[in-house]
């Protein structure tokens, strides 16, 4: 038996609702609604509405009818994601009043926020949103709908990366030709979840002009983050920062606490510098006022789209005694060392320090130490 849903958000961006359905626009029975007594705002701080009873109100969406019991199999997913679940009301069209269901957040779930405005929605999440919701349904029929509800700011994470990607480094030496030439085919036997690991089919145009043989590759799907290197100039202290890294501990080194920058994951829709300021005070306690770019690079770019955004943080370290700092919630277990930079870089001549992104970060300071200095 057929029903109908009104959407009164997201899925008013009929590629999103494509996407989610798995059918084009022509194949889906839509037109335009509302729904009386009822308003749609944001989910405060978080990008994608929700909608609740208030009077005199008017919630306008779409009303999409005919859909299968695979079809509201499939937006239950996608719903749930967000802890959404169906009610039953009665919507506005054109000629009259129908029944249909609509999504409603579970009751405490979420806050309300502004208006919501599908536009605005549109031009700064549209991309990021169907590139999540990409992957979300590539779990459909595989995943429980609790576990993608806990996946969910990780797979937006990773959504963003792409559109943090748009914003490509010179091409002064290397090569200037994009990625569209090359023959790019996804294959359906890798993993994902909080990692993701793709196989693919690739072919691309060699520099002797000839098209390289299809090659089966796979790599390891990751986040974007953001480091920083506290540095007082005045005195020339640095901060390092110390925890258990399952790397080391699964190569089975001896030793898997590991000497780093303070760093963390790039939250959808966040600037790294953000993330940069956040992390401090995170792991280290630290409110940094001044923060300066370093390097933006790929950390090991043959097998992994992991990208770190390198940030100085430039303030006072004298008086900043070591502790331990993290999130409980994120059973974070982080140590600050405050060091002469010296030290730092005997650390870094010893191979105490072998984490390489803190190397790349210690000797990019060296560089610009004396200009730091001059002017501390």
């Amino acid at each position: 038996m057929s029903q109908s849903l009104f959407f009164y958000g997201t899925l008013c961006h009929v590629p999103l609702l494509e996407l989610v359905l798995g059918r084009s626009r022509v194949e889906i029975s839509y037109c335009d609604a509302n729904l009386a007594d009822h308003l749609a705002t944001w989910v405060k701080d978080e990008p994608f509405p929700m909608i609740a009873e208030q009077s005199g109100a008017s919630a306008q969406g779409i009303l999409v009818q005919d859909l299968s019991e695979t079809d509201i199999a499939r937006l239950r997913f996608y719903e749930g994601g967000f802890e959404y679940d169906l009610k039953p009301v009665h919507v506005s069209v054109e000629g009259g009043s129908l029944p249909a269901k609509v999504f409603f957040p579970k009751p405490g779930r979420w806050q309300q926020g502004q208006v919501w405005d599908l536009q605005v929605w549109a031009a700064q999440w549209g991309r990021l949103s169907l590139n999540t919701a990409r992957e979300v349904m590539q779990h459909y029929a595989n995943t429980s709908v609790d576990e993608i509800a806990r996946l969910l700011p990780f797979l937006r994470a990773r959504a963003w990366a792409k559109e943090l990607a748009r914003d490509p480094a010179p091409s002064t030496l290397r090569r200037d030709m994009p990625a569209s030439t090359v023959s790019l085919e996804m294959r359906d036997d890798g993993y994902a979840g909080f990692f993701r690991l793709d196989t693919f089919d690739v072919a691309y145009p060699r520099f002797d002009g000839a098209q390289s043989e299809t090659l089966e590759r796979g790599a390891f799907v990751a986040y974007d983050a953001a480091l920083v290197l506290p540095y007082d100039p005045a005195r020339d202290l640095v901060m390092l920062i110390e925890q258990m890294r399952y790397g080391p501990l699964l190569r089975s080194d001896p030793l898997p606490w590991m000497l780093e920058p303070i760093a963390g994951l790039v939250d959808a829709g966040e600037a790294p510098i953000e993330t940069a300021r956040r992390e401090a005070v995170e792991e280290a306690g630290l409110a940094l006022q001044d923060i300066r770019p370093m390097l933006k690079v790929y950390a090991a770019p043959g097998y992994s789209t992991e990208f770190f955004h390198c940030f100085l943080g430039v303030c006072p370290l004298d008086k900043v005694q070591q502790a331990v700092h993290g999130l409980a919630s994120e059973h974070e277990d982080i140590r600050t060392h405050v060091i002469p930079f010296e030290q730092a870089m005997a650390l870094l001549d010893s191979g105490e320090i072998n984490q390489a992104p803190l190397a790349m970060m210690l000797l990019w300071l060296a560089r610009r130490r004396d200009e730091l200095r001059s002017l501390a």
